[in-house]
């Protein structure tokens, strides 16, 4: 059954040419089309021989950000970035930002906005409280890895239980 899981890549994703490149390269199964919250989540396709009688919809989902400045300029965007929060409130959400030193950086101030570290760490910790998500922090090099396994292993799980 889990050969067939198939990563949901928003189309509104950019800049993610590396993620698809590895789940190519890895031959992992996408379709990219909207979707109505994060960047990425995971299905198990329709499949009447294993007992699947409809598209299974794993309720996980993964946002992406490029960086700590594009994780800055969301979260200045209050409304918006809270809209998606409370989106995701069903979902098992994750946040990565693709900057294995993001956290330093952050309180460092080792990022373009105005955003003062303080603030930014404080917004950001604030809201993995308040909407119960966790961000971590990774090379873009092992972005796609990270996204497939733990799709995967978010829809292992639910399936055992």
């Amino acid at each position: 059954m889990l050969p067939t899981l198939t990563v949901l890549v928003d189309s509104r994703e950019q800049e993610n040419l590396h993620i698809i490149n590895y789940f190519n390269s890895k031959k992992i199964p996408y379709k990219v089309k909207k979707n109505d919250t994060a960047d990425y989540a995971a299905m198990i396709p329709k499949n009447p021989e294993l007992g699947i009688v409809r598209d299974l919809y794993i309720p996980v989902a993964i946002e992406r950000k490029n960086s700590v400045d594009e994780l800055a300029q969301s979260i200045k965007d209050r409304t918006r970035w809270e809209n998606e929060l409370i989106r995701s409130q069903k979902l098992h959400f994750t946040l990565i930002v693709e900057d294995p030193n993001g956290y330093e950086n952050i309180i460092l101030g080792l990022y373009r906005s105005h955003y003062e570290p303080k603030s930014l760490l404080a917004s950001l910790k604030t809201f993995e409280a308040r909407y119960n998500f966790s961000t971590v922090f990774i090379p873009k090099t092992v972005s796609g890895n990270y996204i497939y396994h733990h799709l995967y292993y978010h829809a292992r799980s639910l399936l055992k239980d």
